[in-house]
């Protein structure tokens, strides 16, 4: 069917993901982009967790542009939480002191020129 159609006609991308604050129970799609962004990340660390209980062991965990639109107080929370998890993330970002909060836990690379350097 889907094939003579030339589309997806069934799939997660045919239905909405409908979110709330747990606390002040405001939809996500009102929040700002810095809440918006926390929500789904969230959402990521729980499905983290439970991959690690069922499986027993963390997860890998690739989150790119992680740290952006993030407060600090977010961004600590989420680095502490990655560290808790015992995970093997791979986090990017083109503002480096946005992940000083990783210093001494953390490995840094940047990349320039199609090169992988320590930074």
């Amino acid at each position: 069917m889907d094939r003579d159609a030339g589309v997806t006609t069934l799939g997660p991308h045919r239905s909405d993901l409908v979110v709330r604050q747990a606390l002040s129970g405001m939809p996500a799609a009102e929040g700002s982009t810095g809440e918006q962004k926390a929500l789904l990340i969230s959402i990521v660390l729980a499905h983290a967790r439970l991959q690690a209980t069922l499986r027993d062991r963390a997860p890998l965990l690739l989150l790119d542009e992680v740290a952006a639109h993030l407060d600090a107080g977010r961004r600590a929370a989420l680095f502490a939480e990655i560290l808790r998890l015992g995970a093997q993330a791979w986090l990017t970002g083109t503002d480096a002191a946005l992940f000083e909060g990783l210093r001494g836990n953390a490995q840094f690379f940047s990349v320039a020129d199609a090169a992988l350097a320590p930074a």
